[in-house]
Protein backbone atom coordinates (compact mmCIF):
# COMPACT_ATOMS: atom_id res chain seq x y z
CA UNK A 1 0.00 0.00 0.00
CA UNK A 2 1.91 3.67 -1.13
CA UNK A 3 1.37 6.57 0.31
CA UNK A 4 -1.65 7.32 -1.29
CA UNK A 5 -5.41 7.30 -0.21
CA UNK A 6 -6.96 4.02 -0.37
CA UNK A 7 -10.58 3.81 -1.89
CA UNK A 8 -10.81 -0.22 -2.02
CA UNK A 9 -10.65 -2.07 1.38
CA UNK A 10 -13.23 -4.53 0.20
CA UNK A 11 -11.44 -8.06 1.28
CA UNK A 12 -8.05 -7.00 2.82
CA UNK A 13 -6.68 -8.72 5.43
CA UNK A 14 -5.93 -5.61 8.46
CA UNK A 15 -4.47 -6.66 11.99
CA UNK A 16 -5.61 -4.01 14.18
CA UNK A 17 -2.74 -4.12 17.22
CA UNK A 18 -4.40 -3.12 20.48
CA UNK A 19 -7.44 -2.13 21.67
CA UNK A 20 -8.28 0.88 23.82
CA UNK A 21 -8.66 3.89 22.74
CA UNK A 22 -7.62 3.72 19.29
CA UNK A 23 -8.19 0.32 18.38
CA UNK A 24 -11.44 -0.33 18.83
CA UNK A 25 -12.60 3.05 16.72
CA UNK A 26 -9.69 1.63 14.05
CA UNK A 27 -11.65 -2.33 13.64
CA UNK A 28 -14.91 -0.71 13.07
CA UNK A 29 -14.11 1.77 10.78
CA UNK A 30 -12.16 -0.85 8.54
CA UNK A 31 -14.74 -3.20 9.44
CA UNK A 32 -16.99 -1.01 7.98
CA UNK A 33 -14.98 -0.72 4.51
CA UNK A 34 -14.95 -4.23 3.85
CA UNK A 35 -11.78 -5.16 5.19
CA UNK A 36 -11.23 -8.72 7.11
CA UNK A 37 -9.87 -7.53 10.52
CA UNK A 38 -8.33 -9.56 13.33
CA UNK A 39 -7.52 -7.75 16.34
CA UNK A 40 -4.39 -9.09 18.19
CA UNK A 41 -4.01 -7.63 21.85
CA UNK A 42 -1.05 -8.55 24.95
CA UNK A 43 -3.82 -8.34 27.43
CA UNK A 44 -6.61 -10.59 28.30
CA UNK A 45 -8.34 -8.41 31.03
CA UNK A 46 -12.00 -7.86 32.18
CA UNK A 47 -12.17 -4.86 29.68
CA UNK A 48 -10.37 -6.33 26.68
CA UNK A 49 -13.02 -9.55 26.79
CA UNK A 50 -15.90 -6.84 27.00
CA UNK A 51 -14.34 -5.20 24.08
CA UNK A 52 -13.88 -8.46 22.56
CA UNK A 53 -17.63 -9.07 22.68
CA UNK A 54 -18.60 -5.77 21.30
CA UNK A 55 -16.24 -6.56 18.01
CA UNK A 56 -17.20 -10.01 17.72
CA UNK A 57 -20.43 -9.36 17.55
CA UNK A 58 -19.69 -7.20 14.41
CA UNK A 59 -17.80 -10.23 12.95
CA UNK A 60 -14.20 -8.89 13.77
CA UNK A 61 -11.58 -11.73 15.03
CA UNK A 62 -10.30 -10.90 18.25
CA UNK A 63 -7.31 -12.81 19.65
CA UNK A 64 -6.67 -11.79 23.08
CA UNK A 65 -3.26 -12.51 25.20
CA UNK A 66 -1.15 -12.61 22.21
CA UNK A 67 0.19 -9.45 20.51
CA UNK A 68 2.76 -10.82 18.80
CA UNK A 69 2.51 -13.33 16.40
CA UNK A 70 1.60 -12.27 12.93
CA UNK A 71 -1.50 -13.76 12.03
CA UNK A 72 -1.40 -15.30 8.55
CA UNK A 73 -2.35 -13.56 5.53
CA UNK A 74 -1.97 -10.41 6.62
CA UNK A 75 -1.88 -7.71 3.67
CA UNK A 76 -1.61 -4.06 7.00
CA UNK A 77 -1.16 -3.59 10.25
CA UNK A 78 -2.76 -0.83 12.25
CA UNK A 79 -1.05 -0.05 15.35
CA UNK A 80 -2.45 1.38 18.71
CA UNK A 81 0.36 4.35 19.09
CA UNK A 82 2.02 3.41 22.15
CA UNK A 83 2.96 -0.35 21.01
CA UNK A 84 6.53 -0.13 20.63
CA UNK A 85 8.77 -0.39 17.37
CA UNK A 86 10.69 -3.68 18.94
CA UNK A 87 7.38 -5.87 19.43
CA UNK A 88 8.10 -9.42 17.18
CA UNK A 89 5.08 -8.83 15.91
CA UNK A 90 6.35 -5.75 14.10
CA UNK A 91 9.76 -8.00 13.28
CA UNK A 92 7.38 -10.15 11.16
CA UNK A 93 5.56 -7.50 9.89
CA UNK A 94 9.13 -6.86 8.31
CA UNK A 95 9.99 -9.67 7.48
CA UNK A 96 6.69 -10.49 5.78
CA UNK A 97 6.74 -7.30 3.89
CA UNK A 98 3.77 -5.79 5.39
CA UNK A 99 3.40 -2.47 6.20
CA UNK A 100 2.40 -0.62 9.95
CA UNK A 101 0.48 1.95 9.95
CA UNK A 102 -0.60 3.83 12.95
CA UNK A 103 -4.16 4.99 14.12
CA UNK A 104 -3.52 8.97 12.59
CA UNK A 105 -1.68 7.68 9.25
CA UNK A 106 -4.97 5.75 8.95
CA UNK A 107 -7.04 8.61 9.35
CA UNK A 108 -5.13 10.86 6.72
CA UNK A 109 -4.94 7.79 4.01
CA UNK A 110 -8.89 8.31 5.04
CA UNK A 111 -9.50 11.69 4.66
CA UNK A 112 -11.84 12.52 1.74
CA UNK A 113 -11.17 14.73 -1.22
CA UNK A 114 -12.24 17.96 0.34
CA UNK A 115 -10.74 17.21 3.73
CA UNK A 116 -9.53 20.07 6.08
CA UNK A 117 -6.36 21.28 6.49
CA UNK A 118 -4.41 20.12 9.18
CA UNK A 119 -2.11 22.63 11.71
CA UNK A 120 -0.20 19.87 13.65
CA UNK A 121 1.54 20.75 16.76
CA UNK A 122 4.21 18.26 18.75
CA UNK A 123 7.18 18.70 21.29
CA UNK A 124 7.91 17.03 24.47
CA UNK A 125 5.74 19.30 26.17
CA UNK A 126 2.89 22.15 26.31
CA UNK A 127 1.36 20.42 23.48
CA UNK A 128 -2.36 19.78 24.54
CA UNK A 129 -2.09 23.57 25.62
CA UNK A 130 -0.98 24.60 22.50
CA UNK A 131 -3.35 23.23 20.42
CA UNK A 132 -6.53 23.82 22.34
CA UNK A 133 -4.90 27.39 22.36
CA UNK A 134 -4.69 27.17 18.71
CA UNK A 135 -8.34 25.93 18.52
CA UNK A 136 -9.72 29.20 20.76
CA UNK A 137 -8.19 31.36 18.28
CA UNK A 138 -9.25 29.79 15.05
CA UNK A 139 -12.92 29.97 17.04
CA UNK A 140 -12.40 33.04 17.28
CA UNK A 141 -11.66 33.85 13.29
CA UNK A 142 -15.21 32.36 12.88
CA UNK A 143 -14.02 29.29 11.81
CA UNK A 144 -15.49 25.72 12.42
CA UNK A 145 -12.33 23.90 14.01
CA UNK A 146 -11.47 21.06 16.43
CA UNK A 147 -8.90 20.18 18.49
CA UNK A 148 -7.95 16.41 17.98
CA UNK A 149 -5.22 13.89 17.95
CA UNK A 150 -3.47 12.95 21.25
CA UNK A 151 -5.54 15.48 23.16
CA UNK A 152 -8.31 12.86 23.09
CA UNK A 153 -10.47 12.98 20.50
CA UNK A 154 -10.27 10.67 17.80
CA UNK A 155 -8.48 11.99 14.55
CA UNK A 156 -10.74 8.75 12.59
CA UNK A 157 -13.86 10.37 14.03
CA UNK A 158 -12.59 13.78 12.89
CA UNK A 159 -12.22 12.91 9.15
CA UNK A 160 -15.31 10.32 9.22
CA UNK A 161 -17.91 12.19 10.99
CA UNK A 162 -20.54 13.69 9.72
CA UNK A 163 -19.53 17.25 11.04
CA UNK A 164 -17.67 19.56 8.37
CA UNK A 165 -14.32 21.53 9.36
CA UNK A 166 -12.63 24.26 8.18
CA UNK A 167 -9.13 23.66 9.98
CA UNK A 168 -8.04 21.05 12.52
CA UNK A 169 -5.70 21.98 15.51
CA UNK A 170 -3.96 18.71 15.19
CA UNK A 171 -1.87 16.86 18.16
CA UNK A 172 0.34 14.47 17.67
CA UNK A 173 2.75 12.36 20.17
CA UNK A 174 6.20 10.96 19.22
CA UNK A 175 4.56 7.49 19.27
CA UNK A 176 2.07 8.77 16.54
CA UNK A 177 4.55 10.24 14.34
CA UNK A 178 6.18 7.30 14.33
CA UNK A 179 3.58 5.59 12.85
CA UNK A 180 2.24 8.19 10.64
CA UNK A 181 4.82 8.60 7.24
CA UNK A 182 2.14 10.06 5.26
CA UNK A 183 0.31 13.10 6.99
CA UNK A 184 1.27 16.60 5.25
CA UNK A 185 0.34 19.52 7.29
CA UNK A 186 -0.58 23.32 6.27
CA UNK A 187 1.27 24.38 9.02
CA UNK A 188 3.44 22.54 11.82
CA UNK A 189 5.16 23.33 14.60
CA UNK A 190 7.97 21.69 17.49
CA UNK A 191 7.76 23.36 20.66
CA UNK A 192 10.35 21.77 22.18
CA UNK A 193 12.71 18.91 22.60
CA UNK A 194 13.97 17.28 25.84
CA UNK A 195 14.62 13.67 26.77
CA UNK A 196 11.43 11.71 27.14
CA UNK A 197 10.33 8.02 26.15
CA UNK A 198 13.76 7.27 25.56
CA UNK A 199 12.71 3.87 26.52
CA UNK A 200 10.15 3.29 23.15
CA UNK A 201 12.29 4.91 21.03
CA UNK A 202 15.59 3.68 21.78
CA UNK A 203 17.72 6.91 21.97
CA UNK A 204 17.19 10.50 21.64
CA UNK A 205 18.45 10.90 18.03
CA UNK A 206 15.44 8.35 17.02
CA UNK A 207 12.87 10.29 19.17
CA UNK A 208 13.91 13.63 17.36
CA UNK A 209 13.76 12.08 14.25
CA UNK A 210 10.30 11.20 14.87
CA UNK A 211 9.39 14.61 16.09
CA UNK A 212 11.08 15.84 12.64
CA UNK A 213 8.22 13.81 10.83
CA UNK A 214 5.56 16.44 11.76
CA UNK A 215 7.45 19.39 8.98
CA UNK A 216 7.42 16.59 6.22
CA UNK A 217 5.44 18.57 3.51
CA UNK A 218 4.79 21.32 4.99
CA UNK A 219 2.63 23.80 2.94
CA UNK A 220 3.41 27.38 4.71
CA UNK A 221 5.25 27.24 7.95
CA UNK A 222 7.35 25.32 9.93
CA UNK A 223 7.60 26.87 13.46
CA UNK A 224 9.97 26.27 15.62
CA UNK A 225 11.82 27.64 19.30
CA UNK A 226 14.06 29.87 18.63
CA UNK A 227 15.41 28.95 22.24
CA UNK A 228 15.78 25.58 21.37
CA UNK A 229 18.06 24.99 18.17
CA UNK A 230 16.60 21.12 18.21
CA UNK A 231 13.62 22.59 16.77
CA UNK A 232 15.36 25.01 13.97
CA UNK A 233 17.06 21.91 13.51
CA UNK A 234 14.80 19.88 11.92
CA UNK A 235 12.96 22.60 10.43
CA UNK A 236 16.67 22.77 8.38
CA UNK A 237 16.25 18.88 7.85
CA UNK A 238 12.61 18.40 6.74
CA UNK A 239 11.72 18.39 2.80
CA UNK A 240 9.38 21.14 2.66
CA UNK A 241 6.84 22.15 -0.33
CA UNK A 242 8.79 25.39 -2.47
CA UNK A 243 7.51 28.49 -0.60
CA UNK A 244 7.51 27.33 3.11
CA UNK A 245 8.60 29.45 5.28
CA UNK A 246 10.92 29.14 8.53
CA UNK A 247 8.57 30.47 11.59
CA UNK A 248 10.62 30.93 14.81
CA UNK A 249 8.91 32.20 18.29
CA UNK A 250 10.77 33.78 21.48
CA UNK A 251 9.86 35.22 24.68
CA UNK A 252 12.09 38.03 23.29
CA UNK A 253 11.80 40.74 20.78
CA UNK A 254 11.11 39.41 17.72
CA UNK A 255 13.57 39.31 14.87
CA UNK A 256 12.15 38.97 11.08
CA UNK A 257 10.13 36.23 10.05
CA UNK A 258 9.31 35.72 14.04
CA UNK A 259 6.93 36.38 16.73
CA UNK A 260 7.99 37.26 19.92
CA UNK A 261 7.31 39.75 22.81
CA UNK A 262 7.96 43.38 23.52
CA UNK A 263 7.46 44.98 26.48
CA UNK A 264 4.70 43.02 27.71
CA UNK A 265 3.08 42.53 24.19
CA UNK A 266 3.01 39.46 21.50
CA UNK A 267 4.16 41.09 17.94
CA UNK A 268 4.21 39.26 14.64
CA UNK A 269 6.59 39.64 12.31
CA UNK A 270 6.49 37.33 10.12
CA UNK A 271 2.70 37.39 8.63
CA UNK A 272 3.30 41.38 8.16
CA UNK A 273 4.19 43.57 4.86
CA UNK A 274 7.60 44.74 4.94
CA UNK A 275 8.31 42.54 8.40
CA UNK A 276 11.86 43.89 8.31
CA UNK A 277 10.66 47.07 9.34
CA UNK A 278 6.86 46.51 10.92
CA UNK A 279 5.23 44.35 13.30
CA UNK A 280 1.55 43.50 14.52
CA UNK A 281 0.36 43.61 17.89
CA UNK A 282 -1.54 40.42 18.60
CA UNK A 283 -2.19 40.69 22.41
CA UNK A 284 -1.07 41.91 25.94
CA UNK A 285 0.52 39.09 27.89
CA UNK A 286 -2.08 39.53 30.66
CA UNK A 287 -4.65 38.09 27.77
CA UNK A 288 -2.83 34.53 28.60
CA UNK A 289 -3.64 32.32 31.68
CA UNK A 290 -1.30 31.82 33.69
CA UNK A 291 0.96 34.37 31.87
CA UNK A 292 4.18 31.85 33.35
CA UNK A 293 6.95 32.02 30.34
CA UNK A 294 6.54 28.04 29.09
CA UNK A 295 2.88 29.11 28.75
CA UNK A 296 3.59 32.30 26.83
CA UNK A 297 5.67 30.30 24.17
CA UNK A 298 2.86 27.91 24.07
CA UNK A 299 0.72 31.35 23.15
CA UNK A 300 3.10 32.14 20.40
CA UNK A 301 3.52 29.22 18.81
CA UNK A 302 -0.45 28.78 18.58
CA UNK A 303 -0.51 32.63 17.47
CA UNK A 304 2.06 31.58 14.79
CA UNK A 305 0.40 28.48 13.64
CA UNK A 306 -2.96 30.76 13.04
CA UNK A 307 -1.27 33.71 11.60
CA UNK A 308 0.02 31.00 8.88
CA UNK A 309 -3.06 29.62 8.50
CA UNK A 310 -4.44 33.48 7.98
CA UNK A 311 -6.35 34.74 11.28
CA UNK A 312 -6.41 38.12 11.94
CA UNK A 313 -4.45 39.78 15.05
CA UNK A 314 -8.00 40.46 16.60
CA UNK A 315 -8.80 37.08 16.90
CA UNK A 316 -5.75 35.59 18.36
CA UNK A 317 -6.40 38.35 21.47
CA UNK A 318 -9.64 37.08 21.79
CA UNK A 319 -9.06 33.32 21.46
CA UNK A 320 -6.45 33.82 24.06
CA UNK A 321 -8.48 35.68 26.31
CA UNK A 322 -11.17 33.11 25.86
CA UNK A 323 -9.32 30.20 26.76
CA UNK A 324 -8.74 28.37 30.03
CA UNK A 325 -6.36 26.01 30.72
CA UNK A 326 -6.67 22.19 31.64
CA UNK A 327 -6.47 20.92 34.98
CA UNK A 328 -3.18 20.32 36.91
CA UNK A 329 -1.21 22.45 34.61
CA UNK A 330 0.30 25.22 36.65
CA UNK A 331 -3.38 25.69 38.43
CA UNK A 332 -3.41 27.65 41.09
CA UNK A 333 -5.26 26.29 43.94
CA UNK A 334 -5.65 28.51 46.92
CA UNK A 335 -3.30 30.77 49.42
CA UNK A 336 -2.96 29.59 52.71
CA UNK A 337 -0.91 31.79 54.93
CA UNK A 338 0.29 33.75 52.49
CA UNK A 339 1.61 30.51 50.64
CA UNK A 340 0.68 30.20 47.20
CA UNK A 341 -0.61 26.05 46.54
CA UNK A 342 -0.04 25.55 42.94
CA UNK A 343 -0.91 21.93 40.93
CA UNK A 344 1.50 21.41 38.07
CA UNK A 345 0.69 17.60 38.16
CA UNK A 346 1.39 17.56 34.24
CA UNK A 347 4.71 18.06 34.67
CA UNK A 348 5.33 14.31 34.23
CA UNK A 349 9.07 14.91 32.82
CA UNK A 350 12.04 17.00 33.85
CA UNK A 351 11.42 19.21 30.91
CA UNK A 352 8.14 20.22 32.22
CA UNK A 353 9.11 20.71 35.85
CA UNK A 354 12.06 23.01 35.07
CA UNK A 355 9.52 25.43 33.16
CA UNK A 356 7.16 25.15 35.74
CA UNK A 357 9.97 25.97 38.92
CA UNK A 358 11.38 28.34 36.53
CA UNK A 359 8.19 30.41 36.52
CA UNK A 360 8.35 30.80 40.43
CA UNK A 361 10.72 32.41 42.80
CA UNK A 362 10.88 30.72 46.01
CA UNK A 363 9.42 26.96 45.57
CA UNK A 364 8.99 24.07 47.70
CA UNK A 365 8.93 21.53 45.42
CA UNK A 366 6.90 18.28 45.82
CA UNK A 367 8.49 15.50 43.48
CA UNK A 368 8.80 11.84 42.78
CA UNK A 369 6.93 9.36 41.22
CA UNK A 370 8.21 7.00 38.12
CA UNK A 371 11.24 8.35 36.68
CA UNK A 372 11.02 6.61 33.27
CA UNK A 373 14.94 6.34 33.18
CA UNK A 374 15.20 10.27 33.75
CA UNK A 375 18.33 11.28 35.38
CA UNK A 376 17.92 15.06 37.45
CA UNK A 377 20.78 16.67 38.10
CA UNK A 378 20.54 19.02 35.41
CA UNK A 379 16.83 20.17 36.48
CA UNK A 380 18.35 20.84 39.90
CA UNK A 381 21.58 22.13 39.28
CA UNK A 382 18.86 24.89 37.43
CA UNK A 383 16.59 25.11 40.02
CA UNK A 384 18.43 25.24 43.05
CA UNK A 385 18.42 28.87 43.81
CA UNK A 386 15.14 28.90 43.90
CA UNK A 387 14.51 25.79 46.19
CA UNK A 388 13.23 26.76 49.62
CA UNK A 389 12.73 23.49 50.29
CA UNK A 390 11.97 19.78 48.69
CA UNK A 391 9.36 17.10 49.71
CA UNK A 392 9.70 13.86 48.12
CA UNK A 393 7.32 11.10 47.49
CA UNK A 394 7.18 7.88 45.27
CA UNK A 395 9.23 4.95 43.83
CA UNK A 396 11.56 6.78 42.29
CA UNK A 397 12.73 9.66 44.87
CA UNK A 398 16.11 8.53 45.61
CA UNK A 399 17.25 9.44 42.55
CA UNK A 400 16.04 13.25 43.14
CA UNK A 401 17.19 13.24 46.75
CA UNK A 402 20.54 11.90 45.12
CA UNK A 403 20.64 14.86 42.67
CA UNK A 404 19.57 17.07 45.25
CA UNK A 405 22.37 15.92 47.66
CA UNK A 406 24.88 16.89 45.02
CA UNK A 407 23.83 20.29 43.58
CA UNK A 408 21.73 21.75 46.33
CA UNK A 409 23.16 20.57 49.41
CA UNK A 410 21.11 23.51 51.98
CA UNK A 411 18.00 22.71 50.53
CA UNK A 412 16.27 20.89 53.31
CA UNK A 413 14.74 17.39 52.16
CA UNK A 414 12.10 15.76 53.40
CA UNK A 415 12.15 12.22 52.15
CA UNK A 416 8.31 10.47 52.61
CA UNK A 417 8.82 6.89 52.79
CA UNK A 418 5.04 5.72 51.99
CA UNK A 419 2.62 4.96 48.89
CA UNK A 420 -0.98 5.03 50.55
CA UNK A 421 -4.00 7.38 49.77
CA UNK A 422 -2.72 9.93 53.00
CA UNK A 423 0.51 10.47 51.28
CA UNK A 424 -0.11 13.26 49.82
CA UNK A 425 -1.90 14.65 52.92
CA UNK A 426 1.43 14.24 54.76
CA UNK A 427 3.83 15.93 51.75
CA UNK A 428 1.15 18.82 51.37
CA UNK A 429 1.67 19.29 55.33
CA UNK A 430 5.55 18.92 55.34
CA UNK A 431 5.88 21.20 52.78
CA UNK A 432 3.53 23.85 54.75
CA UNK A 433 6.25 23.58 57.20
CA UNK A 434 9.11 24.91 55.10
CA UNK A 435 7.17 27.32 53.53
CA UNK A 436 7.41 30.60 54.30
CA UNK A 437 4.77 33.70 53.29
CA UNK A 438 5.35 34.39 49.56
CA UNK A 439 7.06 31.24 48.81
CA UNK A 440 5.23 29.05 46.48
CA UNK A 441 3.96 24.97 46.97
CA UNK A 442 4.30 23.36 43.54
CA UNK A 443 3.62 19.76 42.98
CA UNK A 444 5.68 19.38 39.55
CA UNK A 445 6.90 16.01 39.58
CA UNK A 446 9.01 15.73 37.19
CA UNK A 447 7.76 12.01 36.74
CA UNK A 448 4.63 9.49 36.01
CA UNK A 449 2.41 9.02 38.14
CA UNK A 450 1.40 5.45 38.21
CA UNK A 451 3.35 4.12 41.14
CA UNK A 452 0.86 5.65 43.70
CA UNK A 453 -1.85 6.82 41.46
CA UNK A 454 -3.73 6.18 38.21
CA UNK A 455 -3.12 9.26 35.96
CA UNK A 456 -1.44 12.15 36.90
CA UNK A 457 -4.83 13.94 37.21
CA UNK A 458 -5.69 11.71 40.08
CA UNK A 459 -2.64 12.87 41.51
CA UNK A 460 -3.34 16.45 41.32
CA UNK A 461 -6.53 15.64 42.88
CA UNK A 462 -5.09 14.10 45.76
CA UNK A 463 -3.02 17.52 46.12
CA UNK A 464 -5.70 19.85 45.79
CA UNK A 465 -7.83 18.00 48.29
CA UNK A 466 -4.66 17.94 50.69
CA UNK A 467 -4.75 21.64 50.37
CA UNK A 468 -8.27 22.35 51.01
CA UNK A 469 -8.10 20.27 54.48
CA UNK A 470 -5.07 22.59 55.20
CA UNK A 471 -7.06 25.63 54.12
CA UNK A 472 -9.89 24.19 56.02
CA UNK A 473 -7.40 23.52 58.87
CA UNK A 474 -5.92 26.81 58.29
Amino acid sequence: MGSGQVTDWQGRNVTVAGLGVSGVPAAKVLHGLGAHVTVVNDGDDERARAQAVELRALGVTVRLGDGDTLPEGTDLIVTAPGWRPDKPLFAAAERAGVPVWGDVELAWRLRGPDAPPWLAVTGTNGKTTTVRMLAAILEAAGLRTAAVGNIGVSLLDAVLGDKEYDVLAVELSSYQLHWAPSPRAHSAAVLNLAPDHLDWHGSMEAYAVDKGRVYEGNRVACVYNAADKATEDLVRAADVEEGCRAIGFTLGAPAPSQLGVVDGILVDRAFVADRQRNAQELAEVGDIDPPVPHNIANALAAAALARAYGVPAKAVRDGLRAFTPDAHRIAHVADVDGVAYVDDSKATNTHAAQASLAAYESVVWIAGGLAKGATFDELVAGAAARLRGAVLIGADRALIREALARHAPEVPVVDLDRTDTGAMLQAVQEAKRLARPGDTVLLAPACASMDMFTNYNKRGDAFAQAVRELGAGA
